[in-house]
């Protein structure tokens, strides 16, 4: 019987998931929560809350992500959305207002980076600023409360054991995102579009329609990310938000989305997010510094992605390269 052929088989299977560098860090972090910070593990309404919030943003930026773009704006349209809520007096127009923002702000991400050709890395950093100076002049920099204070509080209460409706919330977003990408042809134009934008232009996909839709979809979760929070909360803060990015790119890397785009699952987003949501949440409890968190967040977002398989690949061609050029550097002069 040949038994290196089920060997192979699993090799391969784990070699073409990946969510493999984000379910050992899961497990990583559950150990150390449940050897030292124990009361994380039983208290299951703070974790999934912070995994629900961060895991939103993730979600959204795994869409623009996989097609090899970055949004730096959602940590500012989480707190500009929350404070349209906060300053509009009727509830469900404060909603509509505040989810009018994140199309708006998705759209002009979109007209810079697809029009205009502006590198995303810079037209989302300057709308990032944009977006928190206008959360600081609508809030004239100081918290503040929602008008309808009993919504918030009944919004913020379990319906079903811990959940809360932000995490079935969540939960709905994940599902159907998850179907979008893996059973519609929209959602598998997106991994073309990251995969070779080129290729994908060439074979006439709506390479622009699929870059707009992503920007788009990723800043109306960050402003339902901000409404949840602000509704949760019963008040709007211009500063919310402020790491919500850093841990957000975090979780999607680790979870094995790939920066270049077109690699990743939301299913990795998912446990990515989980992974540093139970960490923060660790610390939290083991009283550390919101430095010290950022310091973590910010190691682990550089492990994984120097943990990456193409970034060792990308190390290793170019050490064979190097390599390659001392040798034949030292040939001649051996032969002298």
């Amino acid at each position: 019987m040949n038994t290196s052929l089920p060997a192979a088989r699993l090799r391969t299977f784990l070699s073409r998931r990946t969510e493999i560098r984000a379910v050992v860090f899961l497990v990583l972090v559950l150990v150390y929560a449940a050897v030292w910070q124990p009361d994380v593990l039983q208290r299951y309404d703070v974790t999934l809350a912070r995994i629900a919030l961060d895991g939103l943003v993730a979600l959204g930026l795994t869409l623009v992500i996989l097609q090899g773009e970055l949004d730096l704006s959602v940590g500012s349209v989480l707190a500009a959305s929350g404070a349209v809520l906060a300053l509009t007096p009727g509830l469900a127009l404060g909603i509509v207002l505040a989810l009018a923002l994140g199309v708006a702000v998705g759209a002009l991400n979109a007209v810079l980076v697809v029009v205009l050709k502006v590198n995303s890395f810079i037209a989302t950093l300057g709308t990032m600023f944009a977006v928190r100076g206008l959360a600081f002049v609508l809030t004239d920099g100081q918290p503040v409360p929602i008008k309808d204070i009993e919504s918030g509080i009944a919004f913020g209460q379990a319906l079903l054991g811990p959940l809360t409706p932000r995490v079935l919330f969540f939960v709905v977003v994940f599902l159907a995102l998850h179907v979008f990408l893996t059973r519609t042809r929209a959602g598998r134009e997106f991994y073309a579009v990251g995969g070779n934008r080129q290729a994908a232009i060439d074979a006439g996909l709506p390479v622009r329609r699929r870059l707009a839709t992503s920007f788009v979809m990723c800043a109306v979760l960050a402003s339902c990310a901000g409404i949840i929070n602000t509704l949760e909360l019963t008040s709007a803060d211009p500063t919310a938000g402020s790491t919500v990015m850093l841990v957000s790119i975090a979780s999607a890397v680790v979870g094995g989305v790939l920066l270049n785009g077109g690699r990743g699952t939301i299913v990795g987003a998912l446990i990515g997010a989980a992974a540093l949501g139970i960490l923060q949440i660790s610390l939290d409890f083991g009283g550390y510094n919101p430095e010290i968190k950022n310091i973590l967040v910010g190691a682990v977002l550089f492990v994984a992605v120097a943990t990456d398989p193409s970034s060792l690949r990308i190390v290793r061609d170019r050490l064979k390269e190097l390599l390659g050029r001392l040798l034949g550097r030292a040939a001649p002069q051996r032969q002298n």
